[in-house]
């Protein structure tokens, strides 16, 4: 299907592009940006005028509910709901139920999702098998299967001989390890040690939680040589650790969650389990590095951490409520609110959930995250000028809890998504 988008201002954050010029799609690649050629006849024509037309978001972190987790979200509400929000491509971890350490099981998953038509998945495999630590993946086939990388999900690793091993294996056929740096034993609490947890009385999770496993995995690099990427930074001290790890030529990368750089412990407020997400919010000082590391690069990515929980699971005394919040239809809105906010310049701020995450794909992420000719027309037309407040009912995943639901005194959030286009093809429109 021939599209032609008119009068839109075209960026690509990654080479700084941008112009106020038309873009033709044709095959479900970009033909051209700026002048078309004569002889191509458009099927659809999409007027963004008073619009900016960039690349598709990618989000490198996003639960979608499938497999096991079906009352929480579906490949169907979850993708739908990326969509609404410009995202493109989604990286899911791998602790599904049954857990993604079989090919078979991959394989499904993704059939699944290219069905749908929506956004693309990529799916990141077990690093050990059922997560437990113990025995590692048949990584190699895994690989195969279309894993992009390997991960723990929530679970630490407490045998610091497999984290070893796994890493030496990964490091050897040129896998990347996604990790999130956590002590098993110091990590099991609900909320950031100090001292409002100790006013509310709520078990704390203490920097070191995140520090310790970051000192472990940064000298199993040493040792190993592997490429890691830290997965949801919390922590003052957790930036400058990979700052330091940055400065040596160490191969790791980092993100870090849309909420945790826009709100801190404070927001958990009176028990309020919207706020209850893994790694716990922290202090502002903890939110202000966060938001300094992302604008100076030592943090790559920004993503949603989408966790999709449902209603009766959240619907519960504080420290017994299941961690998590629905993010994918905010992360557009709460990029650009940071780079606002903190001064960042928006083209840069775009980078970090376009060609950035799309750069942990490896060669799976080819042309993604980027627009210009020959790279694939995943695109998203959002309104600059357009102000929203969430509401939980207007959005299209199937959990509706997120702190961006709280009042914020009437603040509103910038930028609506219009139109997204997948692989050439509508995906969403307003």
């Amino acid at each position: 299907m021939n599209i032609l988008i008119q009068n839109g201002l075209v960026i690509d954050p990654a080479s700084g592009f941008q112009q106020q010029t038309d873009v033709a799609i044709q095959k479900g690649h970009v033909l051209s940006i700026g002048t078309v050629h004569e002889h191509f006849s458009p099927d659809q024509t999409i007027d963004a005028s008073g619009m900016v037309v960039m690349p598709g978001l990618v989000d490198a972190c996003a639960r979608l509910g499938e497999p096991g987790h079906e009352h929480e979200g579906m490949l169907t509400t979850e993708l739908s709901a990326a969509v609404s929000g410009g995202v493109t491509s989604v990286i899911c971890p791998p602790d599904t139920q049954p857990v993604l350490d079989e090919p078979g099981l991959v394989e499904m998953l993704q059939f699944r999702a290219a069905r749908l038509q929506l956004a693309r998945v990529f799916p990141l495999g077990a690093l050990t098998r059922g997560l437990s630590g113990e025995s590692l993946t048949a990584m190699a086939e895994l690989t195969l299967a279309g894993c992009v990388g390997f991960s723990q999900a929530e679970e630490a690793m407490t045998q610091t001989q497999t984290l070893q091993r796994a890493m030496q294996y990964a490091a050897t056929y040129g896998y990347v390890v996604w990790m999130r740096p956590q002590d098993a034993f110091l990590g099991k609490g609900v909320a950031a040690s100090g001292p409002l947890a100790t006013r509310l009385g709520l078990s704390g999770v203490p920097v070191a939680a995140e520090t310790i496993a970051l000192h472990t995995l940064i000298d199993t690099m040493r040792s190993t040589g592997a490429r890691v990427h830290v997965c949801r930074l919390s922590s003052a001290a957790g930036v400058e650790l990979v700052r330091q790890a940055k400065a040596e030529g160490l191969a790791i990368t980092a993100d870090v969650s849309i909420h945790h750089i826009h709100f801190t412990d404070n927001d958990v407020g009176y028990f309020d389990t919207r706020a209850r997400l893994t790694p716990p919010l922290r202090q502002s000082r903890d939110r202000d590095a966060l938001r300094q590391g992302l604008a100076d690069g030592t943090i790559d990515v920004l993503v949603s951490d989408h966790t999709p929980v449902e209603g009766d699971a959240k619907d519960l005394p504080f420290a017994q409520a299941q961690p998590g919040a629905t993010a994918l239809e905010m992360l557009l809105s709460a990029t650009l609110k940071w780079a606002e906010q903190s001064g960042v310049p928006w083209m840069r701020a775009l980078q970090v959930v376009t060609s950035a995450p799309a750069a942990l794909l490896g060669t799976a992420g080819e042309g993604l995250g980027r627009l210009e000719v020959g790279s694939p027309a995943d695109i998203c037309i959002y309104d600059p000028a357009a102000q929203w407040q969430v509401t939980p009912d207007e959005l299209l995943s199937q959990s509706k809890h997120t702190p961006f639901a709280f009042d914020m005194n009437g603040s509103q959030m910038p930028a609506r998504v219009q139109t997204t286009l997948v692989g050439g093809k509508v995906a969403f429109q307003a």
